[in-house]
């Protein structure tokens, strides 16, 4: 192996490193997130409220995006990722209901 292998090889170890613990990361914050989630479905049913808040979720839309723009992050990734837990939050949100 050449120095430069060497170096490429040590370096992609250290990415994919990061990558493992930002990966490890996500999962426990998505975890904590959903916690949260599932305990305001609990909420809204205790209360016959609607499993999901259209206003709310636009809010929630444009704030992702925003930041996704601050962390350099494409907005449209952002946008979609969100709409992915919100839908997988409302189908909670609905078990709850029946």
């Amino acid at each position: 192996m050449t120095d430069q292998s060497t170096r490429a090889a040590a370096l992609l170890k250290g990415h994919r490193e990061s990558i493992d613990r930002l990966d490890a990361i996500l999962v426990y914050t998505l975890g904590e997130r959903f916690k949260h989630t599932q305990a305001v479905g609990r909420l809204k049913a205790e209360h016959d409220l609607p499993p999901s808040d259209p206003a709310r979720e636009a809010a929630q839309i444009a704030r992702l995006e925003d930041l996704a723009h601050q962390a350099d992050l494409d907005p449209e990734f952002a946008k979609k990722f969100l709409n992915f837990i919100i839908a997988e939050v409302i189908r909670h949100h609905q078990q709850h209901q029946s």
